[in-house]
């Protein structure tokens, strides 16, 4: 019970956090949490007998593919700088967007997944997860400087555009993953809500709440978390 209220506590306080300086980072498809566990839906890869293959560095396959269906939508400046990567150090995340890098980096695993998978006749996670990450870079793109919420409108028009529409938020891919409690809590002076985290904050961030509320969803120094307790 400790532990489903504490990610219950980490996952509501991450979506009401408004960061001041502007994180152009597209977003995680991260793993979906079930109470403070992570509870896989997929076959055990421990039941494949295929043996691991573990990729690391740029795939030019996959960027060939992004940057073919970024042209279809228009967004040629993005198709042009567009990298994709496999990136051995991701444990629990399918994969990360980067739109300051124009960068997507996919787990390793995925492709292990795919080959568990294949005969039972699965959808491609490496195909679902790129264009999942993509969108982020997509809608990122079509906005321009305004800053937009990882998982909002303008990502679900993205979805849609790259023909995963009922795209979730976060995968049920069979990855180790934990939970850890919170060190550290921030409360915000107006509305007395709290926000645990994990780490440490660095960066400068308001009440996304309170922002929107009172000031049009702009940041406002009023509403800055302060901490409480660590």
């Amino acid at each position: 019970m400790r532990l489903r209220n504490i990610a219950q506590r980490v996952y509501k306080g991450a979506q009401l956090l408004f960061q001041f300086d502007v994180d152009l980072e597209g977003g995680t498809r991260s793993p979906l949490r079930v109470a403070g566990v992570y509870a896989p839906s997929a076959p055990d890869l421990a039941s494949s007998s295929e043996k691991p293959i573990h990729l690391s560095g740029r795939d030019h396959a996959l960027e060939e593919k992004s940057r073919n269906l970024l042209r279809q939508l228009g967004a040629t400046k993005l198709a042009r700088e567009v990298r994709v990567e496999w990136n051995p150090r991701m444990k629990s995340a399918a994969g990360r967007a980067d739109y300051r890098e124009k960068l997507i980096s996919l787990n390793p695993l995925l492709r292990d997944h795919d080959l568990a998978s294949v005969s039972r006749q699965s959808g491609s996670d490496i195909d679902r997860t790129l264009r999942h990450e993509l969108a982020h870079l997509l809608a990122q793109f079509r906005a321009g400087r305004r800053r937009i919420a990882p998982h909002g409108v303008e990502w679900r028009e993205a979805c849609r555009a790259l023909d995963i529409a009922d795209e979730a938020r976060c995968h049920n891919l069979p990855f180790a993953t934990k939970v850890y409690a919170p060190r550290f809590i921030y409360r915000c002076p107006n509305c007395r809500q709290e926000f645990p985290r994990v780490r440490r904050i660095r960066r400068v961030i308001a009440c996304l709440a309170c922002c929107r509320k009172h000031n049009g969803g702009d940041f406002d120094p009023r509403f800055r978390i302060k901490l409480i307790s660590h």
